[in-house]
């Protein structure tokens, strides 16, 4: 009970900086994992998510993520890896000066390719809690791509050339967690922020692992995304998820 009031204490301290939004949505993050232990520092993974959001009523995208992780010693591991993703974009609207449409882009998918190196720190603090900090590099890039919009003068269908675009951000992510051997929960809770030549969001995460078995795990959170300085194009409303995952290691 102890542990859980600390941890609980130390949620409130990540949280207490979410701004208060009303144009914010509601969506679900679920995801399945594979991972195979090579030998005792180098193991592979393979995993699958979607997410959803509209207040959970529209897929968002889902992912496929091969990645690999290998212990340089005790307190640090490299991971890298490549993702898959199939990326639902939002519909958009233009508007005159005088306040009227002019064009309208309905949503459509769109694949994206991401590769990611990072390095990940852990501190043991004592009592089981542990403080780790990740430094994530991603790239990721967007092909051409041919879409069409609505103009409300014309009262037809254009096409609208959307250019392919590269782009690089540093993800920082610190995290505290509890986690004691053979113990059924393994809670955390983290803060994350994006940064591409600026802070374009933060997410705030609170959750727990549940140990099931040797091999089968569960992850469960919720999360808060703050969106802070996104581009127009790359538009995105803040977001509360709620997260489950599943994990297999042989």
């Amino acid at each position: 009970m102890h542990m859980f009031k600390r941890l609980a204490a130390a949620a409130l301290i990540l949280t207490s900086a979410l701004p208060m939004t009303a144009q914010s949505e509601g969506g679900m993050y679920m995801s399945v994992e594979a991972e195979k232990k090579i030998d005792k520092k180098l193991s592979v993974s393979l995993e699958a998510a979607t997410r959803s959001r509209n207040n959970f009523k529209t897929m968002d995208r889902w992912s496929l993520d091969l990645g690999a992780e290998y212990k340089l010693n005790k307190w640090l591991k490299a991971e890298a890896g490549y993702m898959l993703i199939d990326q639902n974009n939002r519909e958009k609207i233009n508007y005159k000066t005088t306040g009227a449409y002019d064009t309208w882009r309905p949503s459509y998918w769109q694949l994206r390719h991401r590769v990611y190196a990072s390095l990940t720190g852990t501190l043991k603090l004592g009592n089981n809690f542990k403080v780790s900090l990740r430094e994530r590099w991603q790239y990721t890039y967007r092909p051409e791509m041919t879409t069409q919009r609505w103009d409300f003068d014309d009262e037809a269908w254009e096409d609208k050339v959307r250019e392919s675009k590269g782009k690089h951000v540093l993800r920082s992510r610190l995290t505290l967690s509890y986690d004691k051997k053979q113990a059924l929960l393994s809670p955390y809770a983290n803060i994350e922020l994006y940064n591409g030549w600026g802070i374009e969001k933060v997410r705030y995460t609170v959750g727990t692992d549940i140990r099931l078995s040797k091999q089968h795990s569960l992850t469960t959170f919720y999360r808060f995304q703050d969106i802070r300085n996104a581009s127009p194009e790359e538009y995105d409303t803040d977001m509360h998820y709620v997260g489950v995952g599943y994990k297999f290691k042989f």
